[in-house]
């Protein structure tokens, strides 16, 4: 079931069988000469789309601006401030739980988002604790590739040239998602340099085509489609695990 696509009605329907929703969020910034800039977000947001059509999942719009900024120094790259994602991360979840939503499950798609979506967490929590909240609520953080097997479904994938920027596997989803965007390039070195993640300026000078240990030219549809699948039927298993957990009685 998708937010977006439904009518408040339904949503007030969904409600009375469930209290969690899924946040697919991610990044739009470079990936090299072939990744497409909305890489980050469109991974989690093609798992979570696969999830919710065999099972009972809300599946929210997806928030796909995050930390990139050095990824600046590529065009088409958006970036916000940490304060920023921090503020937005918050009225979502505001907006959520007033709504009734108990559980908030983002499926990340960004490694930089990582710390700041954490400290949006915190910043809710103290909220909640400050103010000697009665009604329970969580909030989960899930990168896609460490829903059950997949990580390791892309290792046996791509032995070599995995990579952490631009990878085969993401780009594989992504293309097997969308094949009519699928691009081509001749890679030099084939496998992209790694170091170092500082400003936009470094960035660019240390990783010229915006790769970094990977060879994205491994990525074919097929593979992405396994992923996907694999990644689909994890985001079922561990969001049916958080909804699960009990609040403890409040006195």
């Amino acid at each position: 079931m998708l937010l977006h696509l439904s009518t408040w009605q339904e949503i007030e329907a969904y409600l009375q069988r469930s209290k969690t929703v899924v946040v697919p969020i991610g990044s739009n910034e470079q990936h090299g000469p072939t990744g497409l800039l909305g890489t980050d977000w469109l991974c989690p947001e093609i798992i979570a789309h696969e999830a919710q059509k065999d099972s009972d999942l809300l599946i929210a719009p997806t928030f796909n601006i995050g930390m990139a900024q050095h990824h600046l120094g590529f065009p088409g790259t958006i970036s916000l401030r940490p304060t920023t994602f921090i503020a937005a991360i918050g009225d979502w979840c505001r907006s959520l739980a007033g709504h009734g939503f108990e559980k908030i499950y983002f499926l990340n798609g960004h490694g930089g988002n990582v710390a700041t979506i954490e400290a949006a967490f915190s910043e809710l929590y103290a909220e909640a604790s400050f103010a000697r909240a009665e009604r329970g609520f969580a909030c989960k953080l899930k990168n896609w590739w460490e829903l059950k097997g997949v990580n390791a479904l892309a290792q046996r994938q791509f032995p070599v040239g995995h990579g952490s920027h631009a990878t085969p596997s993401e780009i594989a989803v992504t293309q097997w998602a969308y094949p009519g965007a699928v691009k081509t390039a001749e890679y030099s070195p084939q496998i992209a340099p790694t170091g170092p993640i500082r400003e936009a300026v470094d960035f660019r000078a240390r990783y010229p085509d915006g790769r970094m240990g990977s060879d994205p030219a491994l990525a074919t549809p097929e593979k992405g489609g396994e992923l996907v699948m694999l990644a689909a039927a994890g985001l079922v298993e561990d969001v049916a695990a958080f909804a699960a957990e009990p609040f403890p009685a409040r006195g």
